[in-house]
């Protein structure tokens, strides 16, 4: 849900309601591969009724949609009545929906279609928090009571937005973990879709939510733009979203799924490639492909991207997987997702301003042999190469090739990458190789043994079996060191679209070589971020 502005409001939390599963995938029978559907907000927002729902059901079938695997219709906030009834029911706005919310669950299902609700996990809907819609209809002390609710109605997918600048991740995780509970209670296969995210410290990025959801927002809302420049502030454009998404790829599997947004496509406000890039990025990154558009009046460039049935069998493989950054430097990226027939699906992505020709190999993305047939995702032309995988690709635009033929090598693109300072060309080092808590960073020539391979696991990065980290009281000129995982903010990254690395906790502080320095051994610390050489690093 959209957070125009913070408003100084707080909601009262109740007390502990319970404790989370350990962590492992959400096996609830539904959302095997990324969900797709429409959903209200993006274009309509509150002006909603039941006759534009069925209206885009509608135009969801005629189109073509549905048979290609649009399937959810979600109909989100603003759709309920401002009190309960005398029974503490939730009950349909009797203006916009007289019919009823199972009559219109029941259309849809007439339709081949799945049904989708809106609902937040405190006492007020993000619409009702910010004043723009009547009442106080939340969950809170009504989980069990609305998804008996839900499922008497006949809800396939829920939307569970939590709105509220208020609760440590532990209470949202025990809150979330609720309605996943009392969801599981009545039996009824539901995707579950929480958004930690809204107005709230971003909590997104910073665990594997596969134990609490289906489906879960890994950034703040996505806008109808390409890049707004926030590192994961509202509002996010696409490239934006993109730099957030990728290094949580490793969350991503059947049942679980990181969610970048409902999509802008169609909405106007890019251009027709940026548009194709945000679809094929999200195809590529296992994303739900929730459709935001007004399906009754797409243009010929709408339906093309949103129907292009290649990227749409790339997304809905079997496998799961979230497609791995195979390389970035900045402004040319590799992505790579493994197929459930062998198959490699590549994206080559273009975040510069102006075109350029981005290269990677086979055996980068994981596949072995001397010859292989690319099929090109846009054209659905094919050809063949001996292992180069190259195209020119304008400002902003995505190539995207499945790459058949040859074996697969194991495993697959490593997750684990280097960081190369761009001052220097010589990559973050561990002093020595040493695991002792406190042992220093400096830069060396990149190499592949363990003290410069990196993953990253929410916003922490690891290495040696340690974080990266910085005292809780650092200061410009602190020495970065590598410590015992605890979670802290001062252990939290944040990979910003200039290059830059900062501090979650000291965000004006970002990973710096000690007075620009080239040669081996120079050390790294945190200084005020200025984006100098010294300060710009990529994965390698």
């Amino acid at each position: 849900m959209p957070t125009a502005a913070l408003l100084a409001v707080g909601l009262a939390l109740v007390g502990p309601v319970g404790s989370p599963r350990p962590a492992q995938a959400l096996n609830n029978g539904v959302a095997r591969t990324p969900p797709m559907g429409w959903n209200s907000w993006n274009t309509f927002g509150c002006n909603i009724n039941e006759t534009l729902i069925r209206q885009m059901a509608d135009a969801m079938v005629s189109s073509g949609m549905r048979d290609l695997g649009y399937r959810y219709v979600v109909v989100d906030d603003c759709w309920m009545n401002s009190t309960r009834d005398a029974q503490g029911n939730l009950q349909a706005n009797s203006t916009r929906f007289p019919s009823g919310m199972k009559a219109l669950g029941d259309y849809l299902h007439s339709r081949g279609l799945l049904f989708g609700i809106y609902q937040a996990p405190l006492d007020r809907t993000c619409a009702q928090y910010f004043g723009a819609y009547p009442g106080a209809t939340g969950a809170q002390g009504h989980e069990y009571q609305d998804a008996r609710q839900f499922a008497a109605w006949g809800v396939d997918f829920l939307k569970y937005d939590w709105c509220s600048p208020t609760g440590t991740i532990n209470d949202q995780v025990a809150r979330f973990a609720l309605m996943r509970d009392a969801l599981a209670s009545t039996g009824r296969p539901i995707v579950y879709s929480i958004n930690p995210n809204s107005i709230h410290e971003k909590t997104g990025p910073m665990r594997n939510w596969g134990d609490v959801a289906n489906m879960w927002r890994s950034t703040e809302d996505i806008t109808n733009a390409w890049n707004t420049g926030q590192t994961n502030g509202y509002p996010m454009g696409i490239q934006n979203i993109v730099d957030v998404n990728v290094p949580l790829a490793g969350y991503a599997g059947p049942g679980s799924f990181n969610d970048p947004d409902m999509m802008e496509v169609g909405n106007g406000g890019m251009t027709d490639t940026e548009m194709r890039s945000h679809f094929a990025l999200w195809a590529i990154m296992a994303a739900p492909l929730i459709a935001g558009n007004d399906l009754r009046d797409m243009s010929t460039a709408t339906q093309t991207i949103l129907k292009n049935p290649q990227l749409v069998a790339i997304n809905q493989d079997t496998l799961g997987l979230q497609a791995s950054q195979v390389s970035f430097d900045g402004t040319r990226r590799v992505l790579a997702k493994r197929l459930a027939n062998g198959d490699v699906a590549v994206a080559l992505f273009n975040q510069g301003g102006s075109t350029t020709t981005i290269s990677t190999s086979a055996a980068a993305v994981g596949k072995s042999g001397s010859s292989f047939t690319l099929r090109d995702a846009w054209t659905d032309s094919t050809s063949t190469t001996t292992g180069t995988i190259s195209a020119s690709v304008p400002a902003h635009g995505t190539a995207v090739f499945r790459v058949s033929g040859g074996g697969t090598t194991t495993p697959p693109p490593s997750s684990a990458f280097r960081l190369r300072s761009e001052s220097s060309g010589r990559c973050l080092d561990v002093d020595n190789s040493g695991t002792a808590n406190g042992t220093g960073t400096l830069i060396w020539d990149c190499h592949t043994d363990a003290n410069q391979r990196f993953s990253q696991s929410g916003q922490s990065l690891q290495v040696l079996g340690k974080c990266l980290d910085i005292p809780t009281n650092a200061t410009a000129g602190t020495r970065v060191q590598i410590w015992d995982c605890n979670g802290g903010t001062h252990q939290q990254w944040t990979f910003n679209g200039n290059g830059t690395i900062s501090n979650a906790r000291f965000p004006s502080l970002c990973l710096d070589v000690n007075n620009a320095g080239t040669t081996n051994g120079t050390t790294v610390l945190v200084w005020t971020c200025h984006a100098a050489a010294n300060q710009r690093w990529s994965r390698a």
